[in-house]
């Protein structure tokens, strides 16, 4: 996989950018002046990241990978150390499905019935690969989504969610967080800031 150089991601022009970010050459970005990305992130080949007028906040040591999409009008966040595995949607708008209103794009927005809400993946989050989070959608820290599930409301922290609609299946070690303080002290003791 190639990635975008630093002069590249700077014509970008994205709101924020930190470093250490690698981009894929296939990845679509639109709205980058809308979007802001922390420190050591990954985005890899044939994701799209389409930020509405709400934007993207990308925070750091994440990873999207292949084949995943953030798209939406009201705001996405991804906090430090989630990871959203391959071929995961998120929106932050989503047509109305009842038949009550017309759907898609090319339709003038008082004929449709779209509805808008933000979108929060928590710290430690993880989405299993071709899940679908939609609007309001809000992963509270260190939540794990198995794959293919359909997340459309809130998820309490260290939960294992799955399914369709997705349930709270388990519970998630909270080991982590001691793994992410001897990782930070790591960082700290050779320099590196976070």
């Amino acid at each position: 996989m190639s990635f975008l150089s630093d002069a590249e991601l700077f014509d970008l022009g994205f709101e924020s950018l930190g470093q250490n970010v690698k981009i894929s050459h296939k990845a679509s970005i639109y709205g980058a002046d809308r979007i802001s990305i922390g420190n050591n992130v990954r985005v890899d080949d044939f994701c799209i990241l389409s930020a509405g007028v709400g934007g993207i906040s990308i925070g750091s040591f994440i990873h999207v990978a292949a084949y995943s999409s953030l798209i939406g009008k009201e705001h996405i966040e991804l906090v430090d150390f989630c990871n959203i595995s391959s071929r995961v949607s998120i929106y932050s708008n989503n047509d109305d499905y009842s038949g009550c209103w017309m759907t898609n794009p090319t339709v003038p927005e008082n004929f449709t019935g779209v509805m808008y809400a933000p979108v929060f993946i928590g710290k430690h989050a993880i989405v299993g690969a071709g899940s679908v989070i939609l609007p309001g959608g809000y992963l509270e820290e260190g939540v794990a989504v198995g794959a293919l599930s359909l997340i459309k409301e809130h998820c309490r922290e260290f939960g294992v969610y799955c399914g369709v609609p997705a349930k709270r299946v388990s519970e998630r070690s909270r080991n982590i967080l001691v793994r992410e303080e001897e990782f930070l002290a790591l960082l700290r003791e050779q320099g590196q800031y976070f």
